[in-house]
């Protein structure tokens, strides 16, 4: 039986400028930076001790290495408190964020990484 999701993957074109991003841009802490084999990958999370968490994997490499693999981004959607607080700040640091609108289940907003990913921010 399935109990919760470890790990989600993402794939980027470069893996440091991905790190700074989720780091300094959105909070996010470094859980672990590995390498093997000339594949590394990086571990991030909202903190140390979050459920899930991102693994940055470099895509080209990735796609080298398994060519039917599915590179794209998923969609994601983020809880949070605060919501209006963590707009502004995410406006402050540069991040492209769309409308703080209204929807059926709270005030919601969208955002994009560096390489124009978007993700989706709920308050709960």
């Amino acid at each position: 039986m399935i109990r919760q999701i470890g790990q989600v993957m993402l794939y980027v074109n470069d893996q440091d400028t991905a790190v700074k991003f989720w780091t300094e841009k959105v909070g996010f802490v470094v859980v672990a930076d590995q390498e093997e084999g000339g594949v590394r990958w990086i571990e991030i999370a909202p903190t140390k001790e979050a459920q899930t968490t991102f693994v940055l994997h470099n895509k080209e490499i990735i796609a080298k290495m398994q060519p039917d693999l599915n590179l794209g981004t998923p969609s994601i959607m983020f809880y949070a408190d605060h919501i209006e607080n963590l707009y502004q700040d995410f406006q402050a640091k540069g991040v492209k964020v769309g409308d703080l609108v209204m929807m059926p289940m709270g005030r919601v907003f969208n955002f994009a990484d560096h390489e124009n990913n978007y993700f989706a921010l709920v308050e709960k």
